[in-house]
Protein backbone atom coordinates (compact mmCIF):
# COMPACT_ATOMS: atom_id res chain seq x y z
CA UNK A 1 0.00 0.00 0.00
CA UNK A 2 2.84 2.48 0.79
CA UNK A 3 4.72 2.07 -2.57
CA UNK A 4 1.33 2.45 -4.47
CA UNK A 5 0.85 6.23 -2.60
CA UNK A 6 4.73 6.83 -3.22
CA UNK A 7 3.45 5.95 -7.24
CA UNK A 8 0.83 7.97 -6.95
CA UNK A 9 2.66 11.38 -5.16
CA UNK A 10 5.74 10.94 -7.82
CA UNK A 11 3.19 10.89 -10.82
CA UNK A 12 1.31 13.89 -9.32
CA UNK A 13 4.58 15.95 -8.40
CA UNK A 14 5.89 15.16 -11.40
CA UNK A 15 2.36 16.73 -13.21
CA UNK A 16 3.08 19.95 -11.02
CA UNK A 17 6.64 20.12 -11.86
CA UNK A 18 5.72 20.55 -15.71
CA UNK A 19 4.82 23.94 -14.69
CA UNK A 20 2.11 26.44 -16.26
CA UNK A 21 2.23 25.81 -20.45
CA UNK A 22 -0.05 26.47 -23.25
CA UNK A 23 -1.12 23.98 -25.95
CA UNK A 24 -2.69 24.60 -29.47
CA UNK A 25 -4.87 23.05 -31.56
CA UNK A 26 -7.35 23.46 -34.67
CA UNK A 27 -10.73 25.14 -33.95
CA UNK A 28 -12.53 21.86 -34.20
CA UNK A 29 -9.92 20.51 -31.73
CA UNK A 30 -11.99 22.50 -28.81
CA UNK A 31 -15.07 20.62 -30.06
CA UNK A 32 -16.65 24.60 -29.24
CA UNK A 33 -19.37 25.08 -31.95
CA UNK A 34 -18.88 29.12 -31.27
CA UNK A 35 -14.72 28.77 -32.26
CA UNK A 36 -15.56 26.61 -35.41
CA UNK A 37 -14.06 29.65 -37.34
CA UNK A 38 -11.38 30.58 -35.18
CA UNK A 39 -7.55 30.54 -36.60
CA UNK A 40 -6.22 28.39 -33.84
CA UNK A 41 -7.33 27.28 -30.32
CA UNK A 42 -5.51 27.14 -26.86
CA UNK A 43 -5.13 25.76 -23.94
CA UNK A 44 -3.56 26.64 -20.61
CA UNK A 45 -2.23 23.41 -18.70
CA UNK A 46 -0.44 23.08 -15.01
CA UNK A 47 -2.59 25.78 -13.42
CA UNK A 48 -4.47 24.61 -10.58
CA UNK A 49 -7.39 27.07 -11.20
CA UNK A 50 -7.46 27.98 -15.19
CA UNK A 51 -10.71 30.35 -14.81
CA UNK A 52 -8.08 32.35 -12.91
CA UNK A 53 -5.57 32.35 -15.39
CA UNK A 54 -4.48 35.81 -16.96
CA UNK A 55 -4.21 35.24 -20.83
CA UNK A 56 -2.95 37.92 -22.97
CA UNK A 57 -2.06 38.04 -27.11
CA UNK A 58 -0.88 40.20 -29.90
CA UNK A 59 -0.36 39.45 -33.11
CA UNK A 60 3.18 40.53 -34.09
CA UNK A 61 4.60 41.27 -38.21
CA UNK A 62 5.98 42.64 -40.57
CA UNK A 63 4.72 44.43 -43.63
CA UNK A 64 6.65 45.99 -46.46
CA UNK A 65 9.76 45.65 -44.31
CA UNK A 66 7.71 47.67 -41.49
CA UNK A 67 7.06 46.06 -38.51
CA UNK A 68 3.56 46.09 -36.85
CA UNK A 69 1.89 44.73 -33.58
CA UNK A 70 -1.95 44.65 -33.30
CA UNK A 71 -3.42 43.34 -29.99
CA UNK A 72 -5.84 40.75 -30.07
CA UNK A 73 -8.81 38.94 -28.24
CA UNK A 74 -8.56 36.11 -26.52
CA UNK A 75 -11.91 34.54 -26.41
CA UNK A 76 -12.56 31.74 -23.59
CA UNK A 77 -14.28 29.34 -23.87
CA UNK A 78 -17.04 27.79 -21.43
CA UNK A 79 -14.36 25.30 -20.82
CA UNK A 80 -12.02 26.72 -18.23
CA UNK A 81 -8.70 27.15 -19.75
CA UNK A 82 -9.76 27.12 -23.24
CA UNK A 83 -9.27 30.25 -25.73
CA UNK A 84 -9.37 30.99 -29.65
CA UNK A 85 -7.75 33.54 -31.49
CA UNK A 86 -9.38 35.06 -34.64
CA UNK A 87 -7.24 36.61 -37.35
CA UNK A 88 -7.65 40.65 -36.87
CA UNK A 89 -4.13 41.25 -38.46
CA UNK A 90 -3.76 41.88 -42.38
CA UNK A 91 -3.22 39.10 -44.75
CA UNK A 92 -0.04 40.24 -46.25
CA UNK A 93 3.27 39.82 -44.37
CA UNK A 94 5.01 37.52 -42.33
CA UNK A 95 3.19 37.32 -38.83
CA UNK A 96 3.23 35.60 -35.45
CA UNK A 97 1.15 35.01 -32.63
CA UNK A 98 2.61 35.99 -29.26
CA UNK A 99 0.66 34.74 -26.27
CA UNK A 100 1.07 35.64 -22.51
CA UNK A 101 -0.04 33.99 -19.50
CA UNK A 102 0.06 33.60 -15.94
CA UNK A 103 -1.76 31.18 -13.05
CA UNK A 104 -0.77 32.21 -9.75
CA UNK A 105 2.99 32.75 -9.77
CA UNK A 106 4.16 31.07 -12.91
CA UNK A 107 4.49 32.29 -16.37
CA UNK A 108 3.97 31.17 -20.01
CA UNK A 109 4.45 32.59 -23.05
CA UNK A 110 4.36 30.85 -26.73
CA UNK A 111 5.03 32.48 -30.15
CA UNK A 112 2.81 30.50 -32.61
CA UNK A 113 4.30 31.26 -36.53
CA UNK A 114 1.36 31.69 -38.93
CA UNK A 115 1.87 30.79 -42.40
CA UNK A 116 -0.68 30.61 -45.64
CA UNK A 117 -3.20 28.04 -44.28
CA UNK A 118 -3.20 29.36 -40.26
CA UNK A 119 -0.73 28.55 -37.56
CA UNK A 120 2.40 26.44 -38.18
CA UNK A 121 2.42 24.14 -34.91
CA UNK A 122 6.07 23.04 -36.00
CA UNK A 123 7.48 26.30 -36.08
CA UNK A 124 5.82 27.38 -33.13
CA UNK A 125 8.05 27.81 -29.80
CA UNK A 126 6.40 27.10 -26.39
CA UNK A 127 7.95 28.84 -23.04
CA UNK A 128 8.19 29.26 -18.92
CA UNK A 129 8.07 32.43 -19.22
CA UNK A 130 6.94 35.33 -21.88
CA UNK A 131 8.97 35.34 -25.42
CA UNK A 132 11.45 38.13 -25.59
CA UNK A 133 11.70 40.66 -28.21
CA UNK A 134 14.44 38.53 -29.95
CA UNK A 135 12.82 35.65 -30.30
CA UNK A 136 9.87 36.70 -31.66
CA UNK A 137 12.15 38.62 -34.45
CA UNK A 138 13.90 35.35 -34.61
CA UNK A 139 10.94 34.09 -35.59
CA UNK A 140 9.56 36.36 -38.02
CA UNK A 141 13.29 36.81 -39.60
CA UNK A 142 12.73 32.26 -40.23
CA UNK A 143 9.55 32.76 -42.09
CA UNK A 144 9.23 33.10 -45.55
CA UNK A 145 8.25 36.07 -47.03
CA UNK A 146 4.87 36.30 -47.86
CA UNK A 147 3.89 33.52 -45.34
CA UNK A 148 0.41 34.79 -44.55
CA UNK A 149 -1.19 35.30 -48.40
Amino acid sequence: MLRLVMVALAIALAAMAQGFTFTIGSAVASQDVQFKAATFVFRTEGCAEPAKSQISATAEGVVKEGRRTVALKVLPSAKPGVYAIYQSWPSEGRWVVNLKGTCANQSAGAIVAMGPKGFVRESSKFFSRPATDSEIEAMLTALPAGGNK
